[in-house]
């Protein structure tokens, strides 16, 4: 349940980290932003950043077995990074639209899944 719960959470964490970073690329025109610049951009993407971190602390605290999970230090950041990407994509064609996506960026994403198989479906050994 514990490993739901860290998912479950990263997948949030990520949206808010998304929109974070790449929000303001693509709602470039928007009026508070334009109005405050640089300073407008930075509290927007500092803001959204601030609910990623409650978030995705608790994700790793949850997931780490420092704190009673079941995952080390390198499942839960392969684990993080594919969720990204996931999240990343699933916003970047449907809510940031006009974004094209190429078949090196699915292949690529293939090769990240392979990387989370290798790490969490073989033994130890």
């Amino acid at each position: 349940m514990r490993n739901l719960f860290t998912v479950i959470l990263l997948v949030s964490s990520n949206v808010f980290m998304t929109l974070a970073w790449y929000g303001h690329l693509k709602w470039k025109s928007h009026p508070l932003l334009l109005k405050y610049g640089m300073a407008g951009i930075f509290l927007f993407s500092w803001g959204l950043a601030f609910f990623e971190y409650l978030l995705q602390v608790p994700a790793n605290r949850l997931g780490s077995r420092e704190t009673g999970g079941t995952m080390d230090l390198f499942q839960l950041k392969i684990l993080q990074e594919v969720i990204s990407i996931a999240v990343f994509t699933i916003l970047a064609l449907f809510v940031f639209q006009g974004e094209a996506f190429h078949w090196r960026y699915g292949v690529a994403f293939v090769l990240i899944l392979a990387a989370v198989w290798l790490v969490f479906g073989m033994k130890n050994g």
